[in-house]
């Protein structure tokens, strides 16, 4: 009798590139490897994850397709490279040890909600782990705000000082349970504790007396300071209007609208009208804030929370300190930044002591230190699409595909609602929300997550891209640090970015419309259509430009806009406009002093910003004349468009200069006739609704007089 001898052994060597980190990839593989008996190691690295397996080629084939087809939920696979290796007899698998040599390529998992099996386990007074508001596993919890450097090890993140208890350890080296590797892994005999603090920073109470004292304290109409995972946050109940006044002056916070955090998916289908990517965008693992249209009639949230505002910013628990929180107190509560405005959200409780003790009442502190601020994110639906609108905690660090490898690159971003990017190999990645860079507050965050960036990734010496604009924050930090940077002209920039985010290449023609960024002609630029190649841009169309008496001012009193855009339609005949909005106001010397200013140019810098195109257009409909956050006179703009029986829209001219390049897509039709609408009494609504639809017609034309055929 023959038999057949066993298949010989191979040995494939992997090498596992991009979100592999942080979601327990390893205690996957193992299991993997286990399951096909399967022989080898497998090891965190600088660059990703490296297997090495031994076996049957048959099973190794299966090993390597099965690794995509089972991956992990919260895992992304941008490249698996296999080599040939020599088999040395290995039969058991193991692993190893983290190896933190060469080049940092690694991607960095944004913080996860916390997971249904997690959430069960807080809920359940027979777990060992009731009402733990750290409680976590492979599948959730904090990730990004406690990494301190590659690779994603406990020793590497700032839960390194909280040695795990004999229960614990047991979960995290036991393959078959979901804690297997788990880096946060803790409970309430090892890990972080909360207590609450006064405003002095005397302790009123621990763990479960914290918790319970911080909610009996915001029930009862206090501000409470609450550090979460990525930052604080400031809470007061959604429906207490004489608390969010307090917090809003306390705040210097005037107007602009204030996040909300429902303690359950069904108070917010009570109070907002939803969808069902709506519904998924609230629940998915990002946990963003979701702007949702308010349902006619809700009273259960304050008008004072979103004042004139047709939507309500919501979220929803993500950690288990929240949903702890928002169980006890069981109603709709303000959750808006830990900050003063304009400042970056605080992460240390000795410095929200500091900078929050003039607003908050209490503080309910944690010891498990942040290695990062985190802002909430924010995004909403549009076209059935999810649309990113602040990119924080749930989505940063986030990587861009670049298809090529480009040398190290740090590109130090703009001036308002700043981020910054490094190119590790093939991706870009880009920071969390920064913010506006006006304090020295923003500036110096600014400056903290460049070195952050650079020590993660091992950045050295890499080329530095900024604005254009040399009085920009962000522009004069690189050259202080001695940086040889390139310059970026700003519209330039942001159609690159919309085509690297959509995996888009040239030629396209860009639209990029906003409030300002420095031109090539040293105007300020903010209505323009880009042409653009693979290696070469060009200006192939632009707003009409119109002065702004007082430059800056004008984008935060809008009238400035109305009457710059006045003065370049009727000249110095707009000052006889008396029944105009942005002129009411005014004395006769103010209009004596803006007439002088204007027609001999003296702080009227010309703009082609569709941003203070819109500021103008809402004060010449008397909706908005003074802005206290960016952005109001134009959401207001949008906030009044009322449904119109049959599609209108104002006329309006496309010219060429010379009959070369740009096209200049001049409004002056289109403000006669909202001139002649508001003299008939026409409804700003229907005014608001015509001018929205102008702006899509202009599009449309520019995009077919240059050629475009879709």
């Amino acid at each position: 009798m023959i038999t057949a001898s066993p298949p010989a052994a191979i040995r494939q060597r992997l090498l596992i590139r991009g979100t592999v980190q942080g979601v327990g990839f390893r205690p996957f593989i193992y299991r993997l490897a286990s399951d096909l008996h399967l022989g080898g190691w497998v090891e965190n690295s600088a660059q990703g994850v490296v297997v090495e397996v031994e076996g049957p080629s048959d099973s190794i084939a299966a090993f390597v397709r099965r690794i995509d087809r089972e991956r992990p939920p919260h895992s992304q696979i941008g490249s698996l490279k296999t080599s040939c290796v020599e088999p040395i007899g290995r039969t058991d698998f193991e692993i190893r040890a983290s190896n933190s040599q060469g080049a940092r390529t690694a991607a960095i998992l944004p913080d996860i909600a916390t997971c249904r099996a997690c959430l069960d386990e807080v809920k359940n007074p027979d777990d060992r782990r009731y009402r733990y508001p750290f409680t976590n596993c492979t599948h959730c919890g904090p990730r990004f705000s406690i990494v301190e450097s590659l690779p994603y090890d406990r020793r590497n993140t700032t839960m390194k000082s909280f040695q795990m208890c004999a229960l614990c350890s047991e979960e995290y080296f036991n393959p078959n349970n979901r804690r297997f590797h788990a880096q946060p892994n803790a409970c309430p005999h090892c890990g972080p504790h909360v207590e609450l603090w006064d405003a002095h920073g005397g302790v009123v109470a621990v763990r479960h007396k914290a918790l319970r004292g911080a909610a009996v304290a915001i029930c009862n109409g206090a501000i409470v300071a609450v550090k979460g995972v990525g930052g604080f946050h400031l809470m007061v109940q959604a429906h207490d209007t004489d608390a969010i006044n307090t917090l809003r002056t306390r705040k210097r916070r005037d107007a602009k609208p204030l996040a909300l955090m429902f303690p359950n998916i069904e108070s917010v289908d009570a109070a907002c009208e939803i969808s069902e990517l709506e519904r998924c965008l609230l629940r998915s693992p990002a946990a963003p804030i979701v702007l949702l249209r308010r349902r006619h009639g809700f009273t259960g949230v304050s008008a004072s929370v979103a004042p004139a505002n047709p939507y309500l910013g919501i979220m929803l628990p993500y950690t288990s300190l929240h949903h702890i929180l928002t169980r006890e107190i069981n109603v709709p509560i303000v959750t808006t930044s830990g900050n003063i405005a304009e400042e970056p959200i605080c992460t240390d409780e000795h410095d929200a002591l500091h900078r929050l003790g003039d607003i908050a009442d209490l503080f309910l502190v944690h010891n498990r230190p942040i290695a990062r601020h985190l802002d909430d994110s924010i995004a909403r639906t549009m076209s059935g699409r999810e649309q990113v609108l602040r990119s924080a905690r749930g989505y940063a660090p986030f990587s861009i595909h670049l298809g090529q490898v480009l040398p190290p690159t740090l590109a130090m971003g703009a001036h308002l609602k700043s981020s910054i990017a490094i190119v590790v190999g093939q991706d870009a990645v880009l920071s969390q929300h920064i913010g506006d860079l006006g304090t020295r507050e923003a500036h110096q965050a600014l400056g903290e997550t460049v070195s952050d960036f650079a020590r993660l990734y091992g950045l050295d010496s890499p080329t530095v891209t900024t604005d254009a604009h040399p009085d920009y924050a962000s522009t004069q930090m690189a050259k202080a640090a001695s940086f040889a940077t390139t310059p970026v002209q700003h519209h330039y920039a942001h159609v690159l970015s919309c085509m690297a985010d959509n995996h888009i290449e040239g030629p396209v023609l860009g639209v990029a419309w906003d409030g300002a960024g420095l031109g090539t002609d040293h105007t300020i630029w903010g209505g323009e259509f880009l042409q653009v190649g693979e290696e070469s841009w060009r200006r192939a169309a632009h707003f009409r430009t119109f002065p702004l008496p007082g430059g800056e001012k004008a984008s935060r009193e809008p009238w400035r806009s109305a009457v710059g855009i006045l003065f370049e339609l009727l000249g110095d005949q707009c000052f006889d406009l008396t029944e105009a909005d942005c002129f009411r106001s005014l004395t006769e010397t103010q209009r004596g002093t803006l007439r002088r200013m204007l027609t001999q140019q003296i702080n009227c810098p010309i703009t082609s910003s569709v941003g203070r195109l819109f500021d103008g257009l809402a004060s010449l409909l008397g909706i908005r004349q003074l802005t206290t956050f960016e952005g109001q006179a134009a959401m207001a703009l949008e906030f009044i468009v009322e449904e119109v029986s049959a599609y209108q829209h104002y006329e309006f001219a496309l010219r060429y200069q010379s009959g070369e390049l740009p096209v200049v897509l001049d409004w002056a039709v289109m403000i006669l006739g909202i001139l002649d609408d508001l003299h008939k009494g026409a409804s700003t609504g229907v005014i608001a609704a015509k001018i929205h639809h102008t702006l899509v017609e202009m599009i449309v034309a520019v995009a077919t007089t240059l050629g475009e055929q879709r």
